[in-house]
């Protein structure tokens, strides 16, 4: 369910839950019966996690601060592994 809020000229803003898509242009104004048109607002993403929100902000930044590097990182060393078995296996 998404919710969706809509503007009363007399009673301010009523908010009406919906499934997702099915949003009127305008709703009537429980008070006063009169349409109230729809308002477009922000999605909520603050209610979130802080680890979200955390998340969403580094993307956000990339956009305008990509992180600029002067090489390239370094590869690690493979592991030695002393397994016997695996001394026979072809190499590339």
């Amino acid at each position: 369910m998404a919710v969706y809020q809509y503007r009363c000229a007399e009673h301010g803003v009523l908010e009406v839950a919906r499934p997702i898509g099915t949003a009127a242009d305008a709703e009537p104004c429980p008070d006063c019966a009169t349409p109230a048109p729809r308002v477009f607002t922000a999605p909520r993403l603050s209610l979130g996690s802080a680890r979200n929100r955390a998340l969403i902000d580094r993307t956000e930044r990339t956009a305008d601060q990509p992180a600029v590097v002067s090489a390239a990182p370094s590869r690690p060393a493979a592991p030695r592994v002393h397994n016997p078995v695996h001394a026979r296996l072809p190499r590339p």
